[in-house]
């Protein structure tokens, strides 16, 4: 993927790179991640060992907002030093400037207020206004500082542990966080989030819907950066969808895939979101609640 040269003037970024780690918890909770009640999804099945239920979009989408934040580690280096430290970093920052230039115009059209999200890199161990950040959650989005939190080894993992690789498989997880914070911008995450407390046996599938709509926006961003977009671009991104669906991580880990357990959706249904996305370039027409 061809992503253009960018300002770092223009973009939001945080290094906590070198800092020592952040285990901080924000408002006492030995086992809560801040934010009050969050649920985190490691992202780690194959690479740590841990339950592939609990695989990709790093946090499980947090989506309640407010909150006291854990102040975050500031990084001493500027925006041009964090995004050039190495050609992850810097391919990181030009997909988020990307992002910012493919929706801000369409929430402006909307009359819906915008606020760019900053990315936060980290290494190992970070703070988040969520709570601890850990390379075991891999990429993730915290709403109470609008931050999508990346250590780059996990792109070296998602290549190596899960058969992901490719630029465009790495912009594709930019593009997903990026996804849930249009998800809290407009609403659709506090909703979805009142709706959970409503009916918990259906926070699950409430869950699976919020992640297969930030999938299918991902798909939405590159089919408006159409002249972005290289030979094998397309087939890296849904064989990365397919990598990380549910079904596909539990059988990979040893386990009956189980819907019922599904936080993302199932590998056909990730292809089919961020594919319903590349090809009709419309955020309208990733509505995944349509049906309920």
């Amino acid at each position: 993927m061809r992503l253009k040269d960018f300002n770092p003037g223009n973009i939001r970024v945080e290094d906590q790179r070198g800092m020592g780690g952040g285990m901080r918890f924000p408002g006492g909770g030995g086992g809560k991640l801040g934010c009050g009640s969050i649920i985190i999804i490691a992202i780690a099945a194959l690479v740590f060992g841990v339950d592939p239920a609990q695989m990709l979009g790093g946090l499980q989408q947090v989506q309640q907002q407010g909150g006291e934040a854990a102040a975050p580690a500031q990084g001493g280096k500027t925006t041009e030093e964090s995004c050039n430290s190495d050609p992850l970093s810097r391919e990181s920052c030009a997909a988020l400037a990307s992002l910012n230039a493919t929706w801000e115009p369409l929430f402006k059209q909307a009359n819906i207020p915008f606020q760019q999200p900053k990315l936060v890199f980290y290494s190992q161990a970070g703070s988040s206004g969520c709570g601890a950040a850990q390379s075991a959650m891999g990429p993730f989005y915290c709403p109470s500082d609008s931050g999508i939190y990346i250590d780059t080894d996990f792109y070296r993992e998602m290549e190596q542990r899960l058969g992901a690789g490719g630029d465009f498989a790495r912009a594709y997880v930019m593009a997903h966080e990026y996804g849930h914070h249009i998800q809290t911008m407009t609403g659709i995450a506090d909703q979805v989030r009142q709706a959970q407390q409503r009916n918990p046996n259906a926070a699950n599938q409430l869950q699976v819907r919020m992640e297969l709509q930030a999938d299918c926006y991902a798909g939405v961003w590159a089919a408006k950066n159409k002249d972005l977009i290289e030979p094998g671009d397309i087939e890296e991104g849904l064989n990365a969808a397919h990598q990380i669906g549910d079904d596909t991580l539990m059988s990979k880990s040893g386990q009956r895939p189980v819907e019922a357990a599904f936080t993302h959706g199932s590998s056909a249904q990730r292809k089919e979101w961020l594919q319903r996305g590349l090809q009709s370039g419309d955020e309208d027409k990733c509505d995944t609640f349509a049906d309920l």
